[in-house]
């Protein structure tokens, strides 16, 4: 396509787009286990009419939208509250939770030069730790030290202590790991990080918004947030399971000393003073406010029972899944991410007929698995999906899919 040189209609416009949008996944309808997350009628209403508010305003410099400033310290606020921040704890919002991960990674960085006088920075985590960890320390110029998972696929305390030494600026846990969904053990881990005076990140981009319902509905929760001595900074991604649309992170910080180590300076350029805590100059205010409104509408009691739903759906599909013969969900998941391998069975086959019937579910590797984001969105079509998964079975049944691609994401 070239840059047409009339404009276009809008019906064209919309035409077209209407179109190229007719093979996408439907998370509308609850077929997605992944991607976008659905908090319901009244989450999606006032997140449309907020994003039209805030179509065109930039977070660049909150000075010209007071308006934002003020909408990302209520939201790094409310985080704050759920994590059971300190006093004095700050943060900012990002982009997303690879941004705030890039963020941490940044920060431990500068605060093991400026206060240990670090010049050759590690970083120490799991294999289990999202990949956005691997692209920080390349573009932040850190050595990865990563650690086997123990038999439960969480991070291995004793293999991490090995790999410690006083060039470690950071030690990673998460709360839950991606892959199978299980809470690393933070309390140890954090204990390894201020033995050497490292900092600890805690990485809830999934469970940020799970977790601290859990335990306000009941759930035992393993320790992992604030409480817990020795963690400086929790990530969370309010475009998960905080249900407001793409484009929406935060990153907390202790405290407001430690949060400055996020934030690059520079006062030797003709246009004047310059600061930035993202990896971006110019932000979009259209995430930031959807946002702030989508936690507004749903409250503590909304997302209470949400996760209460999304427990309960992800228990369903569970005990399904280990009542099939030949599947097998890998470990003991903790919330709302199941993996699903193939125990005779071939996982990627099976995944291929759910394609076919209208599913969208995640590839990952090693082990061949089927990987699963419940949310609430899938609560009611659990049981046509589960009905779609033994036709699946029984349809994979002595066969191998010849795709083995396990794409987290598209390069072209």
């Amino acid at each position: 396509m070239i840059l047409p040189d009339r404009g276009r209609s809008d019906a064209e416009i919309l035409g077209e787009l209407d179109a190229l949008r007719a093979g996408d996944a439907r998370w509308q309808d609850g077929r997605t286990f992944g991607l976008v997350f659905d908090g319901g009628p009244e989450a999606r209403e006032i997140a449309e009419r907020v994003a039209s508010m805030f179509l065109h305003e930039n977070a660049l410099n909150t000075a010209a939208f007071p308006s934002l400033a003020r909408i990302q310290a209520d939201v790094v606020a409310m985080c704050t509250d759920l994590f059971h921040g300190p006093a004095g704890a700050a943060g900012f919002m990002t982009s997303g939770g690879t941004e705030s991960i890039l963020m941490a990674v940044k920060a431990a960085r500068e605060r093991a030069r400026a206060e240990r006088g670090v010049t050759t920075p590690n970083i120490v985590l799991a294999e289990s730790a999202h990949a956005a960890f691997h692209k920080a320390a390349y573009d932040f110029g850190l050595e990865v030290r990563s650690t086997p998972v123990d038999s439960g696929f969480r991070a291995d305390p004793d293999a991490m202590a090995e790999r410690i030494d006083d060039r470690t600026a950071l030690v990673v846990g998460s709360a839950p790991q991606y892959p199978q969904g299980v809470i690393d053990p933070v309390p140890e881990l954090a204990r390894l990080a201020e033995s050497v005076g490292a900092s600890m990140h805690v990485d809830a981009c999934m469970g940020g918004f799970v977790l601290p319902f859990m335990e306000l509905a009941g759930e035992p929760v393993p320790p992992w947030d604030f409480r817990v001595p020795g963690v400086t900074t929790v990530s969370a991604d309010v475009h998960k399971l905080g249900y407001a649309p793409k484009g929406a992170s935060v990153i907390v910080h202790r405290t407001k000393e430690l949060r400055r180590y996020q934030t690059f300076v520079f006062d030797d350029w003709l246009g004047g003073f310059y600061a930035s805590p993202n990896m971006q100059g110019s932000r979009a205010g259209l995430p930031m406010a959807t946002a702030w409104a989508v936690m507004q509408r749903i409250g503590r009691d909304g997302y209470i029972d949400l996760t209460r739903t999304t427990i309960a759906t992800a228990r369903k599909i569970a005990d399904a899944v280990r009542a099939t013969p030949g599947l097998r969900v890998l470990g003991s998941p903790d919330a709302h991410l199941l993996a699903v391998a193939g125990d005779g069975l071939d996982a990627f086959a099976v995944g291929d007929a759910l394609i076919a019937r209208g599913w969208y579910l995640d590839r990952q590797t090693p082990p061949d698995a089927l990987h699963l984001t419940v949310s609430a969105g899938n609560a009611p079509v659990v049981d046509t999906f589960l009905a779609d998964l033994a036709d699946a079975v029984a349809a994979a049944s002595g066969t191998r899919a010849t795709d083995r691609s396990t794409d987290y994401s598209t390069l072209d």
